[in-house]
């Protein structure tokens, strides 16, 4: 099994996908620092001092004027007041939310990429792990092997998994890296409020607990690393049914793409919480941000995408052990 994993290692290596990948993120991560930067900036001029509680205040001020307008959506709405009495909560408790540094940055940045960043990153890796060798004949040759058709398929798997780890770890690396020069990369035990819970149209607080930065970074990255799976089990599964890489990247692409609009569209669409794009944004329990679907949980969301992954798991054994390979 070491070898069979070593040989699927070697062929991603060589495709150089991974080093694309590496090299969009570092892109993506400069660009999204010097527009922190920019807004830090803009704020700063806006608020006309650099003191961060004048500058929440003055947050919190265009977020009324916006919500007193009468052109923005319902679920916007919901948003925007959960946002604003999350920041009179952090002003009240002397609490800076947006203090700047590198583990601060890390966790906006995977706060923002959980949902279809990451997950098109892992797609690039986990579409092609199957359906190319299938077009290109090469499973023949591992089939001729006295090795068992599911021993090739879960070395794949296996192989896509440590593909996936070393992607969300090239996630954090590269965002602490890269934005700690222009942003500092101090700001591990900074203090930050977790526990948010939304019921109805209000911001429920009694369960706010306070922890280190460094603290709630691990967790979302353990939750990003989750999700990535997900997508790379899911992506997997299409790729040992559909011989096409094209049509794999086409269908998963799709669906991410449905699910962030779905996600801000189905509020009144109870049953569409079993759906797994809707539960990709793991990271808005930690940060206490509005679910989708009113009585949504964190538990809930990680059941269901766990569902979807062992169900694709399953369908990728049961048919790639039994499918004719011609």
């Amino acid at each position: 099994m070491i070898n069979l994993i070593y040989n699927e290692m070697i062929k991603i290596v060589r495709k150089k996908r991974l080093f694309i990948i590496i090299g969009i993120l570092a892109l993506l991560v400069g660009i999204f620092t010097y527009a922190q930067v920019k807004r830090h900036e803009e704020q700063v001029k806006q608020a006309g001092t650099s003191d961060w509680r004048t500058q929440v205040q003055q947050e919190i001020i265009n977020t009324q004027n916006r919500l007193s307008s009468g052109t923005i959506s319902p679920e916007i709405k919901k948003f925007l007041k959960t946002r604003m009495d999350q920041q009179q909560y952090y002003l009240d408790h002397d609490i800076n939310p947006n203090a700047p540094g590198a583990p601060s940055f890390m966790k906006n940045f995977a706060e923002n990429s959980i949902d279809l960043l990451l997950p098109l990153m892992v797609m690039v890796i986990a579409s092609d792990m199957v359906s190319s060798e299938l077009t290109n004949g090469t499973i023949k040759l591992l089939l001729t092997r006295p090795v068992k058709r599911w021993k090739i398929l879960l070395s794949k798997y296996l192989a896509l998994l440590l593909s996936i780890s070393f992607i969300v770890l090239s996630v954090g690396v590269l965002s602490y890296v890269i934005s700690g020069i222009a942003l500092g990369y101090s700001g591990w035990n900074l203090p930050i409020l977790t526990g948010f819970r939304v019921k109805g149209s209000e911001l429920v607080t009694n369960g706010v607990t306070t922890m280190n930065q460094w603290q709630f970074v691990y967790m979302e990255f353990g939750l990003i690393w989750f999700v990535a799976v997900v997508i790379g089990t899911l992506t997997f599964c299409l790729s040992s049914l559909i011989k096409s890489t094209a049509s794999v990247m086409g269908i998963v692409l799709s669906l991410l793409i449905a699910g962030a609009i779905l996600t801000n569209m189905v509020s009144s669409w109870h049953s569409a919480k079993y759906l797994f794009m809707v539960n990709l944004r793991l990271t808005d329990y930690l940060t206490g941000m509005a679910p989708p679907i009113e009585g949504m949980t964190l538990g809930f969301s990680m059941a269901v995408l766990s569902i979807w992954a062992a169900a694709a798991l399953a369908v990728s054994f049961f048919f790639f052990t039994r499918k004719d390979i011609y």
